[in-house]
């Protein structure tokens, strides 16, 4: 027997949640990076609401490189009636040329790169396993929806823009992953058996027991965002717990809000993180969302 088609409605809404989840995350979590968990505790208590602030100084409800970058692909994408990795390079590109308030190192160097050489990937490099290539994946996600090989294939790409690394790639194709099954309506212990799955072929990545570091290294950054999306019961639950571990704490939120944000829904999303943010960005967030879902194998029927 086959599986029953997904529910298109219901794909686009989680879809919405995801992107919508980055950007809570991302603007969630900036308050508290590079902080630790006892000068959190100091300062905030438990952090719990987007206040703005932190040591980029942000207005409440300002995001950051995580769902900038986001934006900039998915803009790309809508302009391109689909993947084009040129086109993505450009996008990413212009978004540096345009003066964000932070950019990380990795991403800065290889964008740098792009812009003097005009090469699509650098040399694989140990020093490229940060976060930066991950935590811009939910519009890939989105636009490959329907078929895993494409998503491998489009996450690599996109990623070695900035980071070629191993351990970038893995995490970004898992990322990716569990996005597309939240979408599909997958329930929580499929996901959890794609995450040990995941940590099973890949080691380094193994998620229990949590060793407490939430740094910008990849693997941390995962371990972080595995760990308390699979032990909590709540988008917000989730989130609250991933941001108070500090460190880069606007990756780890994003990422963890984009997963939870499909897991849980639209209506799981904090009615006061979303009125914090801007009307505008929640608008373009939405409709770039339902627009990559459109472009997606699924959406086009072809699956």
């Amino acid at each position: 027997m086959s599986a029953p088609a997904p529910d298109l409605p219901d794909v686009r809404a989680r879809a919405r949640a995801a992107f919508l989840g980055l950007a809570l995350g991302d603007a969630l979590g900036a308050t508290v990076e590079f902080m630790t968990p006892g000068e959190i505790r100091a300062a905030h208590g438990v952090h719990r609401d987007i206040t703005g602030g932190g040591w980029l100084r942000l207005r409440r409800g300002q995001v950051t490189d995580d769902t900038e970058m986001s934006l900039w692909l998915a803009r790309a994408m809508d302009a391109a009636d689909g993947w084009e990795l040129r086109g993505a390079a450009d996008a990413l590109a212009g978004w540096l040329r345009s003066g964000p308030m932070d950019a990380g190192n990795t991403v800065r160097r290889g964008l740098r790169r792009y812009l003097v050489e005009g090469t699509l990937q650098g040399p694989e490099s140990a020093g490229d396993a940060g976060n930066g290539a991950a935590m811009r994946m939910v519009p890939i996600a989105l636009a490959t929806l329907g078929d895993e090989a494409l998503l491998r294939r489009v996450a690599i790409e996109q990623a070695w823009i900035t980071h070629h690394h191993p351990l970038s790639d893995t995490a970004c194709v898992h990322v990716g992953a569990l996005v597309q099954l939240a979408c599909l309506a997958a329930s929580k212990a499929q996901l959890r058996r794609a995450s040990e799955g995941f940590a099973a072929e890949h080691p380094a990545f193994a998620f229990e027991p949590y060793r407490g570091l939430a740094t910008g290294y990849v693997v941390d950054t995962l371990q972080t965002v595995l760990h308390f999306f699979h032990t909590t019961r709540g988008f917000e639950e989730c989130l609250v717990a991933v941001v108070n571990q500090g460190g880069d704490a606007d990756t780890t939120g994003a990422i963890a809000g984009a997963i939870a944000g499909a897991f849980y829904g639209e209506e799981a999303l904090p009615r006061r993180w979303v009125r914090a943010l801007a009307p505008p960005l929640v608008a373009e967030l939405g409709a770039l969302a339902e627009r990559m879902v459109a472009l997606s194998p699924l959406g086009r029927g072809v699956v």
